[in-house]
């Protein structure tokens, strides 16, 4: 039986694999890209010829040692403290007759009894400010007169620089209403201010305050305001 080249032909497309194909299409693949990548590279050097490639390069990071901490001995736990002795009751006579023996004025008369100290310190309250009890507190009589005090005391410079503050005053004020004694207790932070408000203080009249319908002489603070408003 003769063979037939048509029908061996068939034979060879229809059992051809992938394969096949690959290899047998490989030269057009081939010369294709190399004609492609002749014209790229041409243009990027007609059209490109200062292009450069970029530095890629990385430098490695110095590794720093971290030094470690000492090692810490720790202690053993304290000794567990021994419970304390249980209270034992025990006997005891007491006299259950003791008393004190009262306390007369013909057992101590008064012809008797000690002097007073010769060197008795005698506090004078109105040289530093300490605590004076009263019911009624001093009231200023003269309001009129200190306003208008404030304002011829003002530093003209810090007045027209708009620049005011606030004085917190001691005062001592005796049973009779006078002003005896004037301390700075907090200062404005401007000394100009501060000297102001020890001139004002000069101005001001008061009445004395009370303590259980006594007079009495007290400290007391006022705060002494310069603002421009």
């Amino acid at each position: 039986m003769m063979n037939d080249p048509a029908r061996t032909e068939m034979s060879q497309d229809i059992f051809e694999t992938a394969n096949d194909r690959f290899k047998r299409s490989f030269g057009s693949w081939f010369w294709g890209s190399m004609v492609v990548a002749t014209v790229v590279h041409f243009f990027v050097m007609a059209y490109f010829p200062d292009l450069e490639a970029s530095d890629v390069t990385f430098a490695m990071t110095e590794i720093e040692a971290i030094e470690l901490p000492p090692e810490i001995e720790i202690p053993p736990p304290p000794e567990a403290i021994a419970r304390p002795a249980n209270p034992v009751v025990t006997s005891a006579a007491i006299d259950t007759n003791v008393t004190i023996a009262p306390t007369t004025f013909e057992q101590n008369p008064i012809e008797d009894l000690p002097p007073p100290p010769a060197d008795a310190v005698v506090i004078d309250i109105a040289a530093q400010p300490t605590f004076t009890p009263y019911e009624v507190a001093p009231s200023i009589s003269n309001r009129t007169q200190v306003q208008a005090a404030l304002v011829r005391e003002y530093p003209a410079v810090l007045r027209d620089s708009g620049v005011g503050g606030t004085v917190l005053m001691h005062f001592f004020i005796d049973n009779t209403g006078s002003l005896e004694n004037v301390l700075v207790a907090e200062s404005s932070g401007f000394e100009q201010l501060d000297a102001a408000a020890m001139r004002v203080a000069d101005v001001f009249q008061f009445s004395p305050a009370l303590n259980r319908d006594e007079v009495v002489a007290v400290w007391i603070q006022v705060p002494i305001t310069f603002t421009t408003n």
